[in-house]
């Protein structure tokens, strides 16, 4: 856990990526026109890129005398950006891309609130299936019936 003196895992590391990533934007901004007048093409990247490389140094500087929070290493960084419900909604949202090609948009879609609403909003599967509902109903009336979309009626149904 993050306290306000301490660093994030993975956070010094970024910080560094933030500089060589500035440097890189600063040296090709260079590459445009030299620095060899005021009214030349390359000044104002260079001047954009060249905050860029102070405030990244800036923010380097302060992670690098910021004491670590606990959760260091390469797994720390993993369990930090990647947390199970990040995993697992990634994953559902796979399986809808994958769905719609199969079973059309609709199902699709409201297979995908479904399962979403019911367990971020934790009212239970009613509430869930009634919001679901509604909502692919509004999106069915906009998209198919107001803007005449053509929606994607998956090859299950034909």
């Amino acid at each position: 856990m993050k306290t306000p003196d301490t660093v994030r895992p993975g956070e010094r590391a970024f910080a560094l990526l933030l500089v060589l990533f500035a440097g890189y934007a600063f040296r090709e901004a260079y590459g445009i026109s030299g620095f060899s007048g005021l009214t030349t093409g390359g000044v104002m990247p260079m001047l954009a890129s060249g905050v860029m490389v102070v405030t990244a140094l800036v923010i380097l500087a302060d992670t690098l005398r910021a004491p670590s929070g606990d959760g260091g290493g390469v797994r720390g960084v993993v369990a930090y950006l990647f947390p199970l419900r990040v995993v697992l909604f990634t994953a559902l949202v796979g399986v809808y891309v994958a769905a719609i090609p199969w079973v059309g948009f609709l199902p699709a879609s409201a297979g995908l609130l479904f399962v979403a609403i019911w367990a971020l909003w934790r009212r239970g599967p009613v509430w869930a299936a009634g919001v679901s509902a509604l909502s692919i109903g509004v999106i069915y009336v906009l998209f198919r019936v107001v803007f005449q979309v053509v929606l994607p009626a998956g090859s299950l149904w034909q």
